[in-house]
């Protein structure tokens, strides 16, 4: 086999920007921040979501976005969902006055 074709594995500590939870994990990364963690340095990556923040992971009913991705989403679409209710209340109308027109 050849040598020196991988990149060295160890301890990186990830820490997770939005709650400052920190998680030691193998990793192949090569960040050259470092921290202490529990006594000993350790190279750092920085995450914007893990376990610790996710709704999916914590039971959190709503997302706290920090970069704005839900609240741009949501205005791009929100014209679209007031025609739909628009549509939907002419329909209905219609047939109220459908019914209304047969029973006299």
């Amino acid at each position: 086999m050849k040598e020196n074709t991988h990149p060295p594995y160890g301890p990186v500590l990830f820490v997770d920007s939005a709650t400052g939870t920190k998680f030691l994990v193998g990793s192949t990364l090569q960040p050259k921040e470092t921290e202490t963690f529990e006594g000993k340095e350790y190279p750092v990556v920085r995450v914007p979501v893990s376990s610790a923040s996710h709704p999916f992971f914590t039971k959190a009913t709503q997302f706290i976005d920090t970069e704005g991705r839900v609240d741009k989403f949501t205005k791009k679409y929100q014209r679209k969902r007031e025609q739909e209710k628009e549509n939907q209340e002419k329909q209905e109308e219609a047939k109220k006055a459908k019914t209304k027109a047969k029973k006299k």
